[in-house]
This record gives structure tokens, sequence and C-alpha cells, in this order.
């Protein structure tokens, strides 16, 4: 008898999980995309310094006596990108008035 209340329970508490949740607001969609343009140009900046690194080792190792005579790998240069630039707001955004707090 306990176990069966508990399928039950546990039957309707997933259903409630499953629910919909409502569409975020344009401002929260314009949140979460800005946030997400810094978090890639973050991994932009952590591969670029990765990459100075890599560049900087691969050097010191072939002017040391142990890589003399060895040939280094020609990679591409390392792409440097940039500062960041927040992305423009959607126009619907631009284009909606701000709503004015009531009194």
């Amino acid at each position: 008898m306990r176990t069966r209340l508990l399928v039950i329970a546990a039957a309707f508490l997933a259903g409630n999980a499953l629910a919909k949740l409502p569409d975020p607001s344009p401002e929260a969609k314009a949140a979460a995309e800005a946030k997400k343009a810094q978090a890639d140009h973050t991994g932009k900046i952590g591969a670029y310094e990765l990459c100075k690194s890599q560049d900087r080792t691969a050097k010191r190792y072939l002017a040391s006596p142990a890589g003399k005579g060895k040939k280094g790998a020609s990679l591409p240069p390392c792409a440097d990108p940039g500062k960041f630039v927040a992305p423009a707001a959607p126009a619907a955004m631009a284009a909606a008035p701000a709503a004015s707090p009531k009194k």
C-alpha cells in the first residue's frame, strides 16, 4: 500500500515537472544573448593566450640544445580576437518605448 502511494505521488510530481514554462521576455532574451556573446569572446581570448603560450614554448624548445636541427611546424599565426563588442539590441527592443513607473 505504501509503495503504491509513493508511485502515485512520484507520477504526480513528474507531471508537474514537465509543465511548460512561459517564454522569456524580450529583455531576458537580449540579456541571455549578451551573456552568450561575452562567454564566446572569453573563450576566444583563452584560445588566443594559449596559442601565444604554445608559440613561446616551441620557440624556446627549438632554441635549446635538445631542439637543435629540428624544424618547427609552420602554423598559422595566432588571431587576436580584439576587444569585446556587445551585440546590438534587436530592432523590436529599440523601437519599444520604455515603460514609465506608475505613481
